[in-house]
């Protein structure tokens, strides 16, 4: 049986379950919409990542050249 480090404990048969849930409270037209929602998301989240990861790189270059000036 395969564990997913995100999902701690649960097995396939909760899992299993878990989607059956989701499905009946949300339809099968919904959850299309709903996975891209979270999809993009995930996106907007890593490129905020990466930009910040940016301005902390270019933080010590900024710095040396007002020293420099």
């Amino acid at each position: 049986m395969t564990k997913f480090l995100f999902l701690g404990n649960l097995g396939t048969g909760e899992i299993i379950v878990i989607a059956l849930v989701v499905l009946l409270l949300f339809g099968g037209k919904k959850i299309p919409e709903l996975m891209r929602g979270l999809g993009k998301g995930v996106k907007s989240f890593k490129d905020g990542l990466n930009e910040v990861e940016k301005q902390i790189e270019s933080a010590p270059e900024d710095k040396q050249e007002e020293k420099k000036e």
